[in-house]
């Protein structure tokens, strides 16, 4: 298992959330390393920035801690190495082959961010439409391709399209020795948020391999509408014991959706590893489930 999911309810000021996920491949070293720091060089880009809220600030945030986290896991040295269980040994003393995608999806009260390198994914599921947040970079993708043809690169069809025949996706934090051909940039989409948002899916292609974004759209939909009031903890009367049922229940609603959504992808048989993060984004859910 070389995947890796992060989760951070209150990653800033302002009711901000961080959610991603990370899909390693050469060992799970990279993906470990971006669920450990990525949220905190986030969290500082997005401090930091001088004009905060526009659409530019988002790009120009993420696109600079993608690139940040980059750098730091072009630098670990031996002592990471013993530090985790995984095969870099095996390949060059830098472990300059080994990689992670990164989903990440920023939410705030009024709108949901998704930065995406790789080919995993993220979909909104409004009003029962599941619209895409991220474009996978596969290869083949026409504007992945010709970039890298015009850094001198080349795609080989080796069990489906590679880069120089070795990686199947154009973009990743990590690999080396694939640069300048696969790079850390991410594509960065600012969504306002709307009273129709239902769920944000994000999840590693282990799932998209075998599910459309229509289907678990649909599945994520039924568990968050089957969800029952988890029981208050605190006298039925108070306005807390609401919130804080419907809190509970929201997560629970969560969490059978994308462990669900896990189960399907196996049993369609899914080549790959799953790991699926579902957020719920309905607001006002203390009208709705009471």
């Amino acid at each position: 298992m070389e995947d890796a999911v992060s989760i951070h309810t209150s990653l800033a000021a302002g009711n901000t959330s961080f959610f991603g996920v990370f899909d390693g491949h050469g060992c799970s070293h990279v993906a470990m390393k971006c669920r450990d720091r990525l949220h905190h060089i986030v969290k500082e880009e997005i401090e930091n920035s001088a004009e905060k809220g526009h659409v530019e600030h988002w790009k120009e945030a993420l696109g600079r801690s993608f690139l940040r986290m980059d750098t730091e896991v072009g630098k670990w040295g031996e002592e990471d190495k013993r530090s985790i269980d995984c095969r870099c040994e095996l390949q060059t003393p830098q472990c300059d082959a080994v990689g992670s995608t990164a989903v990440v999806a920023i939410v705030t009260p009024d709108k949901t961010v998704v930065s995406n390198c790789g080919d995993s994914r993220a979909v909104l599921c409004r009003n029962g439409v599941a619209v895409p947040l991220s474009s996978d970079h596969k290869p083949d993708r026409p504007d992945e391709l010709v970039r890298i043809e015009a850094a001198g690169g080349r795609v080989i069809y080796w069990d489906g399209p590679r880069v120089l025949g070795v990686l199947a996706m154009s973009r990743a934090i990590g690999d080396n020795y694939l640069k300048p051909y696969v790079i850390p940039d991410p594509e960065v989409v600012v969504m306002d948020r709307t009273d129709d948002d239902e769920c944000l899916i994000l999840a590693s292609d282990g799932l998209w391999d075998v599910v459309s974004n229509d289907t678990a759209c649909g599945v994520a939909r039924m568990c968050l509408r089957a969800e029952k009031p988890a029981s208050p903890p605190m006298s039925p009367g108070s306005d807390m014991a609401v919130r804080g049922g419907v809190m509970e229940s929201s997560d629970k609603a969560c969490t059978d959706a994308s462990i669900l959504l896990t189960k399907l992808a196996l049993a369609r048989h899914s080549a790959d590893n799953v790991s699926v993060v579902v957020v719920d984004l309905r607001r006002n859910q203390q009208h709705q489930n009471h």
